[in-house]
């Protein structure tokens, strides 16, 4: 009996040796540090980073060795907005009345994995239909591959506000008129229940639209949609669940009365004055740009793909979202990626790095805006955005150097999520 014991603990200790991974690395970023690493080893175990060590020392004999000597290697990266259950195209309007849930959830599901193997390992839904917590369930049960999610369902806004589906339309188009099941409240009793309502359908985030946005028939973007103490109630909601709150605004006004409301982001920002500015530094608001977002709509605008009404707007939000961003980085305001995608195709997130610093962000910083900056605002530095002991093994390499040029970022040949290879070498 107590050879078989002995027999069982040896073979016991052998599994969980060969779960080892060595990753060789010529360059790495960490994801903290303003310092390059160079010639160090990253030693995954369990889907988690048990150590970095220098140099590359001798794996056992059952341990599995990567090669990414030749590489830069980085935390996987974090798009702190995005909407995977979306892509703007001339057919967006005639899909929304056409489209089923199951369609969205089946084309959702190459959209997730596009992200994923251009190196985003971890994203912010910022809403949708519902059918974005199913995606992020079916990732964490490994049915479909996709980056690690945590998604806000459906956005909350004001009747005629940014997510009402009835905007610009005529009122005996729908048989049904939004409620706060559908993420249309207003004042205080409204939309504390459509807070819990997300929440009971599993949300992570709430967002809220504090102002109009671009996409909807007869909204003017500009203006708020939201008192402070309605903004306040919603925060107050979230935060006795133990969630934040990220906020779509466009508008000075709205984006001044959400930070006065205690969310934990301001997305897009477009017309942030230098009181919103003020305000962000004073509160702590974090900034979540997307200025390619503004870029692609703007640039979609001028090919004739919207109506005038919505053309106007986008374009007008593409020609000012890059200063906005620019003018927010200089007063020190803080700063985690997000992209918007659906604004434009998936797995072109990479594309933001480079107007960043166009902008005047150093490359390192805007890096670290989609590492630890980006997990900082999730609330989760403690498991993602750094190289480190004891964060989840998310871990991609890219050919070039992405400090000297930015454009190297979108050269992903690796990925690792959670200790699993899903491109490149060990996959």
């Amino acid at each position: 009996m107590k050879k078989i014991i002995v027999l069982c603990l040896l073979l016991c200790a052998q599994i969980a040796h060969a779960q080892k991974t060595y990753l060789y690395c010529g360059k790495l970023i960490d994801g903290i540090s303003n310092t390059v690493q160079t010639k160090v080893t990253i030693i995954v175990d369990s889907g988690r980073i048990q150590s970095v060590v220098s140099g590359y020392p001798d794996a056992g004999s059952a341990d599995k060795v990567i090669d990414l000597k030749s590489k830069t290697v980085l935390p996987g990266l974090i798009d702190c907005h995005v909407h995977l259950e979306d892509i703007l195209s001339t057919n967006t309007l005639l899909e929304t009345f056409t489209l089923s849930d199951a369609d969205i959830a089946y084309r959702s599901v190459s959209f997730a994995k596009k992200t994923l193997l251009a190196g985003f390992t971890t994203v912010r839904d910022l809403g949708g239909t519902g059918v974005n917590i199913s995606l992020r369930n079916a990732v964490e049960k490994g049915w479909v591959d996709g980056p690690r999610i945590f998604t806000a369902g459906k956005i909350i806004s004001s009747s005629g506000g940014a997510s009402d589906p009835t905007n610009g339309f005529r009122d005996d188009v729908f048989n049904h008129r939004p409620g706060p099941e559908d993420g249309v409240a207003d004042g205080r009793d409204e939309l504390i229940k459509a807070v819990r309502l997300q929440i009971k359908a599993g949300a992570d985030v709430i967002k809220i639209a504090s102002t109009g946005g671009v996409f909807e028939l007869g909204d003017n973007n500009k203006k708020a949609k939201f008192s402070i103490d309605e903004i306040k109630a919603v925060v107050e909601t979230a935060n006795d669940y133990g969630l934040k709150v990220a906020c779509h605004a466009h508008g000075a006004e709205g984006i001044r009365r959400a930070i006065l409301g205690g969310v934990a982001s301001i997305e897009h920002g477009t017309y942030m004055d230098d009181e919103d500015i003020r305000l962000m530094k004073q509160y702590g608001t974090w900034y979540v740009p997307t200025i390619i977002a503004g870029k692609a709509v703007a640039d979609s605008a001028r090919k004739g793909y919207y109506p005038p009404i919505i053309a106007g707007k986008a374009i007008a939000f593409g020609d000012q979202i890059q200063r906005t961003f620019a003018k927010a980085y200089k007063a020190g305001v803080k700063i985690a990626f997000g992209t918007d995608a659906g604004a434009f195709d998936h797995g072109l997130n990479y594309l933001e790095f480079g107007y960043m610093v166009d902008a005047g962000m150093p490359a390192m910083d805007a890096i670290k805006s989609a590492t630890s900056n980006a997990a900082i605002l999730l609330g989760k530095q403690q498991e993602l955005g750094s190289i480190s002991k004891g964060r989840f093994a998310d871990v991609i390499a890219v050919d070039g150097d992405p400090l000297t040029d930015i454009k190297a970022i979108k050269n992903v040949v690796f990925v690792m999520k959670a200790g699993k290879v899903y491109l490149g070498i060990g996959n």
